[in-house]
């Protein structure tokens, strides 16, 4: 058995494509699975409403050509976020994670990364975080009883931007079903802007872990950084993530539009592989 598996981010690639063409760019790139997005956009909420057959047409696939989608990115809690003070927005919430929950366990995703925000486009308040925490146990509820993992992104925003603040949640709700899903990139961000280390950082989830975002960046910016061109320490970050247990990995990237777009998604999946392969070398594969 691979001591570890890599998968491909979909927005990696052309929106354009049809999910036969996706799975075949992933297995093709070396991948070995795909997350799946969910983000705020109607177009992506709508397949929590995909039918029974639509779900099965997607399970047949993946079978057919021999990569499945694992993992799940569920960013739509950032239009319709836990904490939302429009008592309707949070109903939004809970339904959308429901249903991302049944949808995960037909397509035998295991992982939905959840986003580490109480709200987004209002200002945070003691209000808004108390009924994140509320709702959040409830989601955490909901995944327990599919046996599906929740891991927190690691964000942009300084409510939950590193580990140590996601394992407040963590450690409140108590559930080996809840996790930390970390950001590479955000999380050195956000050291450099506190004067801090992601290494120590990362330590404080030990053994809560879910996965890890390979995703680059430079400081002040948090997308679509080509991958070895910005200050995030890959080798670092990778052997820290090994040593606490880590054994899936994303690369998250996004298509930008380019003509060599596959190229780019080859180069991230090779060049990443190649660290990690060396990492697992040294501690024998453990």
């Amino acid at each position: 058995m691979k001591a570890y598996a890599i998968g491909l981010y979909e927005k990696a690639m052309p929106k354009a494509l049809s999910w036969r063409e996706k799975l075949l760019c992933a297995k093709e790139c070396g991948y070995d699975f795909v997350e799946i997005s969910i983000d705020e956009t109607d177009e992506k909420l709508s397949r929590l409403d995909w039918s029974r057959a639509e779900r099965q047409e997607l399970t047949a696939l993946m079978a057919e050509v021999g990569l499945p989608i694992r993992s799940m990115c569920l960013s739509g809690h950032r239009k319709y976020p836990f904490g939302a003070s429009d008592p309707a927005a949070r109903e939004k919430s809970m339904e959308i994670m429901e249903k991302a929950v049944v949808l995960a366990d037909d397509l035998g995703i295991r992982v939905i990364q959840l986003a580490g925000y109480d709200v987004y486009y209002e200002p945070g308040t003691a209000g808004s975080e108390r009924l994140f925490r509320e709702n959040l146990a409830k989601a955490t509820a909901m995944a327990a009883s599919r046996g599906i993992l929740l891991g927190f992104e690691t964000m942009e925003t300084d409510f939950m931007n590193t580990t140590q603040k996601a394992m407040k949640y963590v450690d409140l709700i108590n559930s080996p079903y809840l996790g930390v899903y970390p950001d590479s990139g955000n999380l050195t961000n956000a050291a450099l802007a506190a004067g801090g280390s992601v290494l120590a950082d990362l330590e404080t989830g030990r053994g809560h872990l879910v996965a890890l975002h390979l995703k680059e960046t430079v400081p002040g910016k948090f997308r679509e950084i080509p991958f070895l061109t910005g200050h995030v320490d890959f080798p670092a970050v990778i052997g820290k993530a090994w040593d606490l247990g880590v054994r899936r990995y994303v690369t998250e990237m996004w298509d930008v539009g380019k003509a060599d777009w596959k190229e780019d998604i080859l180069f991230a999946r090779t060049q990443m592989s190649a660290l990690i392969d060396v990492v697992a070398a040294a501690k024998g594969g453990r």
